[in-house]
């Protein structure tokens, strides 16, 4: 009876319109449409990757060897399963123009392919032309090849010049527009060339312990199940060091890319949902204010607590569903009008639609975030007594809802904590960033309860200051604007405060601080009779402050303890794939050694290994323990006899695992070095060794800095564009805050003039207030923002903070600003409205 009397009321009660809730519906509509446009924009990507998973991966499946070409063994198990077999490798190298002093190189990533390639998708190129005719010879002989037009710019490259890979020289017949298969290639450090891999014989790029991946795509008969495939494929071949990837995630490094992109977006999107439930709050507030007579009649009528709850929870149920629609036509309609930009700038096919599942998660999020925040005034509204209809007593309630609404608000928090953390996938990032919402959304909560105590305090104090002393007043004074404002514009600003400091940090990490302590090159694929005459150039080089060389070999922990890896390290980096191995007689002079002894230096027994102390705790390795590593496809099986400090943020150079010299040294490999050198003769080492040694690459340590920066630039941007939508909510809600107080100030303004102020001070004391509200919301902000940042540097990506005040001050400078621009949006009428007119209106 209860439930269907609040209904009849909820339905007349509607019958005034949606005045009051457009601030709701806008801050619902807006939180909401932007979690179901990244999920749209997600779910489109993951279509897209799915359904030309075999064209991103160049076939049906693709068997991947580090350090060495496939076996007999392993070639008839290929060729007994497949109908073609195509065999690629890659590598890094040294493109070069020219010869002598004026010659030019660049860092190119070298594509080697056969008569096959590519089985699937097909090689656009400019001029237009078949990928064979571009590979084969020219008029003089000399093969072809193609190349990106990023690399042929920077060498001055243009069709039918040449250029030299090692010892071989190419004719460039073509430039690439679109690689079918580059996505399932990852992220390289150079542009690509394309040649044949014939065309690479007596080059010397491909000598005995050379780095380079040999990879082999698998064109399979129609209907073949990949499962089972894949899995006698690893039961063979794994501890092999092979990696298996297939057509249904074509490109597994982009798919994870774009997942945990998606997902640190949704989670931000959270973020500018949560400010948005602080406007719902408000909202919800003022509108049961405006509401006290009405309630107050209902309780004199003989209405019961549950049915009024129940009438204005019905209300601002159909409202909330409202808004949430609304956001999911913004949200879904958005992507697919924008499709053909978006495809236009991702480098991954994409398959815009209206999807269901990212639609219905972001309609979870924004019904349970307006449950959420609408519980807390909703309980209160109950508690309004008939006595009300004789004075304004909804000041004097407890601010506190009753015992059962608190339980229902813990749960409705663990549902919405529950429901990101299986939508995301990753438990602890949804606890981390929701929990830090939480507890900024408390600092913001006490902060503005503080600024109210201390705004009252100072008011009175403020006597000589009459314009400072009214703002000051209404601050303090007993209604909640100021508490609205500071929360949605302080954790809009703290989202926003947070991602610049985060940036800014890992910009300065990777683009300021190491080139002060970074090598000036790397040089890889260093053969071990080069070594004397690469050594004796540098060394006599007074430009050249410091060489770092060592022996290197590519290889997969397969046991731990006669265990598979992955049962004792779970998913950690370090079993995950290739590393870095390397042997040494003796600890090199920064080695420090943390527990353990080192082998003695003619030690020739069975073979030894120095781990890394951080990764080794962090995979529960101990000393004493074995480990198994799979080199060339050769099991070798270690003790643990030491634990030793390695800083991978140098770039210097830093492997986990170092064997002694007797267990790797008969393996074919080659050797890397560091050359830490000044900037001006860093030219004529390149062009003497690259001179000298065809076959070695130069990394340039500046280059790889700038390509990764270049990839964080796009990452910033996106999280960015995330933070702002936050900031937008949290503006809208500044904006519906400022609306809802308009009666207020006109009266306030009423009550001045009569006392004899003019309209320059009034407006003086509201852009005051306006000013002071943004200052203190933004310097808790900034407060929370650079605690977030610190915490996020510190724990997540292990680097050093220092405070960007650059962004710091815009933060400050940007709360200002907004609350100012609200409040004087809706000042005018205050100004203007006639003081006979509001006061009688109070009577």
């Amino acid at each position: 009876m209860s439930l269907r009397l609040a209904a009849r009321f909820a339905r007349r009660e509607m019958r005034g319109g949606l005045r009051g809730f457009r601030l709701l519906l806008a801050c619902l509509a807006l939180g909401v449409a932007a979690l179901a446009a990244v999920g749209t924009v997600r779910a489109a990507i993951e279509a897209g990757l799915e359904a030309e998973g075999a064209a991103l991966l160049g076939g049906d499946a693709e068997l991947d060897f580090t350090y060495r070409f496939a076996s007999a063994d392993e070639r008839d198990w290929m060729a007994a399963r497949a109908t073609r077999v195509s065999e690629i490798v890659e590598f890094r190298s040294m493109a070069v123009k020219g010869r002598g002093d004026t010659s030019e190189r660049a860092l190119t990533q070298v594509k080697a392919v056969d008569d096959l390639y590519p089985l699937i998708g097909q090689m656009v190129l400019d001029p237009a032309m078949p990928l064979a005719d571009a590979l084969g010879p020219d008029a003089t002989g000399l093969p072809g090849a193609v190349m990106e037009r990023a690399l042929a710019d920077r060498l001055a490259l243009v069709p039918g010049d040449t250029f030299a890979l090692g010892e071989a020289e190419f004719t460039l017949s073509a430039l690439i527009q679109r690689e079918p298969d580059s996505a399932a290639s990852g992220f390289s450090l150079g542009p690509r060339t394309l040649v044949l891999r014939d065309a690479l014989e007596g080059s010397g790029l491909l000598a005995s312990g050379t780095l380079f991946n040999s990879k082999y795509r698998l064109e399979l008969p129609e209907g073949t199940a990949l499962d089972p495939l894949e899995a006698e494929a690893k039961e063979r071949f794994s501890d092999a060091g092979m990696r298996w990837t297939d057509a249904r995630n074509g490109a597994p490094g982009v798919a994870r890319f774009v997942e945990r992109l998606s997902a640190f977006l949704v989670l931000v999107g959270l973020s500018g949902l949560a400010v948005g439930g602080v406007g719902v709050a408000a909202a919800v507030r003022a509108y049961l204010q405006r509401k006290t007579a009405v309630i107050a009649t209902f309780r004199a009528m003989g209405a019961t607590r549950a049915t009024i709850f129940q009438t204005y929870f019905i209300q601002v149920g159909i409202l909330a569903v409202m808004g949430v629609a609304l956001g999911l036509l913004i949200g879904a309609g958005l992507p697919l009008l924008l499709s053909p930009l978006i495809e236009a700038s991702l480098p991954l096919p994409a398959r815009f639609a209206i999807y269901p599942m990212p639609l219905i998660e972001a309609a979870l999020y924004g019904l349970l975030t307006a449950a959420l925040f609408t519980l807390w005034p909703l309980a209160r509204s109950a508690d309004v007594r008939a006595a009300t209809l004789f004075r304004d007593d909804w000041q004097r309630q407890s601010p506190w809802p009753a015992v059962p609404y608190l339980i229902a608000i813990a749960a409705l928090l663990a549902a919405l904590l529950a429901l990101a953390g299986w939508f995301n996938g990753s438990w602890s990032l949804t606890l981390w960033t929701l929990g830090g919402l939480a507890a900024t959304l408390a600092v913001l909560a006490l902060a503005a309860a503080l600024l109210r105590l201390i705004s009252r305090a100072a008011a009175r104090r403020a006597r000589g200051h009459p314009r400072l002393r009214w703002a000051l007043a209404a601050i303090g004074g007993p209604g909640e604007g100021a508490t609205a404002v500071v929360l949605a514009l302080g954790l809009g600003l703290s989202v926003l405060a947070a991602v610049g400091q985060i940036d800014g940090n890992l910009r300065r990490a990777i683009a300021g601080n190491l080139p002060d302590v970074a090598p000036s090159y790397f040089f890889v694929d260093i053969q071990k009779d080069q070594m004397p005459g690469y050594t004796a150039r540098l060394e006599g080089d007074p430009a050249v402050s410091r060489i770092e060389s060592a022996p290197m070999l590519r290889g997969v922990i397969t046991e731990i303890n006669g265990r598979p890896a992955r049962e004792v390290a779970g998913d950690h980096w370090v079993v995950r794939g290739d590393r870095g191995v390397t042997y040494a007689a003796l600890p090199g002079e920064d080695t420090r050694i943390t527990e353990g002894e080192w082998w003695p230096e003619n030690y020739n027994g069975p073979p030894l290994i120095s781990f890394a102390a951080e990764e080794a705790e962090e995979i529960g390795v101990e000393l004493g323990d074995t480990l198994t590593v799979n080199i060339l496809g050769r099991d070798i099986t270690g003790t643990i006899t030491s634990f030793r400090e390695v800083d991978f943020s140098t770039a210097g150079i830093g492997f986990v695992l170092t064997m002694n010299p007797a267990a790797l040294s008969g393996a074919p490999h080659s050797f890397i070095s560091t050359v830490y050198a000044e900037p001006e003769a860093e030219a004529a080492i390149l062009r003497d060794l690259a001179g000298e040694y065809p076959n070695i690459t130069a990394i340039r340590v500046r280059d790889a800095i700038d390509r990764v920066a270049a990839v964080l630039a796009g990452l910033a941007s996106a999280i960015s564009f995330g933070a702002l939508a936050t900031l937008a909510t949290g503006f809208m809600v500044l904006i519906g805050a400022a609306a809802a107080g308009t009666g207020a100030r006109s009266y306030e303004a009423a009550l001045l003039k009569t006392m004899g102020a003019s309209r320059r001070a009034i407006a003086t004391s509201f852009v005051l207030r306006a000013g002071l509200l943004g200052l203190f919301a933004g310097a808790v902000a900034l407060l929370a923002g650079i605690t977030g940042g610190w915490a996020v540097s510190h724990y997540v990506m292990e680097t050093d903070f220092a405070v960007v005040w650059p962004n710091a001050l815009m933060i400050i400078a940007g709360g200002v600003l907004a609350t100012v621009l609200a409040g004087l949006g809706f000042a005018l009428k205050a100004l203007n409205a006639r003081p006979a007119d509001m006061l009688r209106a109070q009577e």
